[in-house]
């Protein structure tokens, strides 16, 4: 089997992330809900991977790093406490628009032919109300990379919040909280490498969403409150200590490893998959292929077929793991005009092998 599907979850994991999970659950309690060693060590866990994550995204205090279930529940949590008019784009994924169409202020940024939203359009739709940019770094569709630091600095100038999706660059691309970001929005089971059911959000200065949650803390409790100090004040209910090893372990891996040659692996092999399909009669890719910095993203068609049947063949066939349909990005497909796409996403454990047969597969295909 061939795993193409990794903007999804990568199914292949460092060896060290497996034992970190099997060690947790050997070993762990439940944090702040007692003084015994099993107790006490998930808790230093909690804190060691806060520790770990501050330091991977430039976030100086470890105790504003959140932990959620995974990256939906992080936008949502940031999100949900901006009050008025909202900035997004037309690249970003549900789990950013569907907030953001419930709180019901907002304009989305129209992307180009090429799926790039251009930094001076979202500067022309900020308004005297608007209080948050909410923005995707990488499209999960095209590949594309936006400019979050030009982003970042136009907000900090016209005094507007920056909530950050980083759900497909994490892991890949340096994402650095600098002053500009509010709130960084990352999941734990892509290229992070954790298990799924891991995500978080690390919060900069002056920015503390409203909970979504209340309840049991391992603290306070004969107060009817609950605890106001992060991180506390976010995580209501027993924590995903063993999910969180394993993220700590990912962390890890990619930290001893070289975030710039993971993505330099993964990236030569989308862009080698890519340089040899775009051409192909009846293949149309999607996105900016010559863009000097992309993320290990393919989308595709092939003329007179269902992406879902493609992606059928691929699997039946060829024993090739993509995705088909629209992502949860229906804006961009919009854009296209298009129902869905099949899309090829690399990780560094993908090889040029599986690289060359993924291409003989698409070139057979749209014969």
């Amino acid at each position: 089997m061939i795993y193409l599907d990794n903007a999804a979850t990568t199914l292949i994991k460092p060896a060290e992330v497996k034992e970190a999970v099997i060690q947790a659950m050997n070993t762990l309690g439940n944090a702040s809900r007692g003084a015994h060693p099993p107790a006490l060590n998930a808790l230093r866990t909690l804190m060691e991977a806060r520790m770990e994550l501050a330091d991977f995204f430039g976030l100086q205090d470890p105790l504003r790093v959140i932990f959620t279930a995974n990256a939906t529940a992080a936008l949502n949590l940031a999100i949900g406490s901006i009050q008025g008019h909202i900035v997004t784009s037309a690249a970003d994924h549900n789990s950013v628009l569907r907030p953001v169409y419930r709180q019901g202020n907002y304009t989305v940024v129209p992307s180009d032919e090429r799926g790039r939203i251009p930094v001076d359009q979202i500067a022309a739709a900020l308004r005297p109300d608007t209080e948050a940019v909410v923005m995707t770094h990488a499209s999960n569709v095209t590949g594309n990379v936006f400019d979050i630091e030009a982003i970042g600095e136009l907000c900090a100038d016209r005094g507007v919040r920056f909530i950050v999706d980083a759900s497909q660059s994490a892991g890949l691309l340096p994402v650095r909280m600098h002053k500009t970001i509010s709130a960084l929005c990352f999941t734990g089971h892509k290229s992070l490498y954790g298990p799924q059911g891991t995500g978080g959000l690390c919060l900069g200065e002056g920015f503390q969403p409203s909970s979504l949650l209340v309840g049991g803390s391992g603290h306070h409790t004969f107060d009817p409150r609950h605890p106001e100090e992060l991180p506390d004040a976010l995580e209501a209910g027993t924590q995903n200590v063993h999910g969180i090893a394993g993220l700590l372990a990912g962390v890890r891996y990619i930290r001893s490893t070289g975030l710039m040659a993971i993505h330099q692996q993964a990236d030569a092999l989308a862009r080698t998959f890519a340089q040899a399909v775009v051409n192909l009669p009846k293949v149309t890719v999607y996105g900016d292929l010559e863009a000097p910095v992309r993320v290990p993203i393919v989308s595709l068609n092939i003329e007179g077929h269902d992406c879902a049947q493609v992606a059928s063949l691929l699997y039946e066939n060829y024993r090739i793991c993509v995705r088909a349909g629209a992502h949860c990005s229906p804006l961009i497909h919009k854009k296209f005009d298009l129902d869905g796409s099949i899309r090829f996403s690399f990780s560094h454990f993908n090889t040029l092998k599986e690289t060359e047969l993924a291409i003989e597969a698409v070139r057979e295909l749209a014969k």
